[in-house]
């Protein structure tokens, strides 16, 4: 009983931080940072989920989030010739580069992991009644 709770609470922990992710690229999605006196966008971060659960050992049952990595998927362009970051030249004059951040995937990874969270409280309230229920029948 006591492994499910384990799981289920390494999930917990790993979707919470995957709805983090998820909150600050909605967050940063028109945000631009400076590299060598270049505008570039900012750029979406992917948290990457793996097995097993560090915090109880190596071969723990669970589920933790391995690595945040930035998503490889190139910029975007918006048309936009008077803004400040425009490109001046080449075949993209004119174009804005931006985020490669899309808000309604966004919203859809975060409903995902909101409902996965979800059904996970629901697995550890079941395992509290089981154990309820069997300490009612010992006793």
């Amino acid at each position: 009983m006591f492994g499910a709770l384990d799981i289920s609470t390494s999930a917990l922990v790993a979707y919470r931080a995957n709805l983090d992710v998820i909150a600050g690229n909605i967050a940063m999605k028109d945000a631009v940072k400076y590299e060598n006196g270049e505008a570039t966008p900012y750029r979406r971060l992917v948290a990457l989920f793996a097995p097993g659960d560090p915090s109880r050992g190596r071969d723990a049952s669970g589920v933790h989030v391995a690595a945040i990595v930035e998503d490889p998927t190139p910029f975007g362009l918006r048309w936009d010739p008077n803004h400040v970051h425009a490109i001046k030249e080449g075949k993209n004059k004119g174009y804005v580069r931006v985020s490669n951040v899309d808000y309604h995937t966004e919203m859809v990874n975060a409903m995902t992991a909101a409902r996965a969270y979800e059904a996970n409280v629901t697995v550890m309230e079941m395992a509290k009644s089981m154990a309820a229920s069997t300490l009612r029948l010992i006793a």
